[in-house]
């Protein structure tokens, strides 16, 4: 009897033992997030920059809408400006950018731009989450609203790269994986 109240013990006991042991705390977990974030939103957002004819490079929806090109000059601005302020790291010279310039130059940009990101963030940690941060020499925030603020560009100009290209009877990235499959 004695045995067997043991073992219903240790079956009770070792579910509520086992997670804490073997669940690892991270140290990083929202630089870590954010890297994983560059890291997956770099590869769709600059396939959609390249499935996007040169031709459509002018294309809006609207008169009030930025044109595709002006999209990608944003988003290398944004990702430049972003980047350089959560790192502390000064964002390379590079020239200026229209959105009429060719296209093999905007994606070059845009690839750059996420290179950037890349190197930058490496080192980050969240050490320095609350650290104030002003953004684009006007917006007031913390080191952690200004990652909050790189991710979610990434989210708003994915879906806004993937409709201009809807727009246009092309599929985005995303859903080309899934016709296939």
């Amino acid at each position: 009897m004695k045995q067997m109240m043991l073992l219903l013990l240790g079956i009770i006991l070792v579910p509520c033992v086992t997670p804490a042991q073997t669940t690892q705390t991270e140290a990083n977990p929202v630089s870590d997030f954010v890297r994983q974030v560059v890291e997956r939103e770099s590869k769709i957002i600059v396939a959609a920059a390249e499935e996007m004819p040169a031709d459509k490079y002018s294309y809006h929806p609207t008169p009030a809408q930025m044109t595709f090109g002006h999209l990608v000059v944003h988003m290398v601005g944004s990702n430049y400006g972003l980047c350089s302020e959560i790192s502390g790291i000064e964002s390379p010279k590079q020239e200026k950018l229209s959105e009429t310039d060719p296209k093999d130059s905007l994606v070059g940009a845009l690839k750059s731009s996420f290179d950037f990101c890349t190197t930058a963030l490496a080192k980050v940690d969240d050490s320095h989450l609350g650290d104030p941060l002003t953004l684009f020499g006007q917006w007031q925030t913390t080191r952690a609203g200004a990652m909050i603020a790189l991710t979610d560009d990434f989210y708003d100009h994915y879906s806004m790269a993937a409709m201009y290209l809807r727009l246009n009877g092309l599929l985005p990235p995303t859903a080309q994986h899934q016709k296939k499959g």
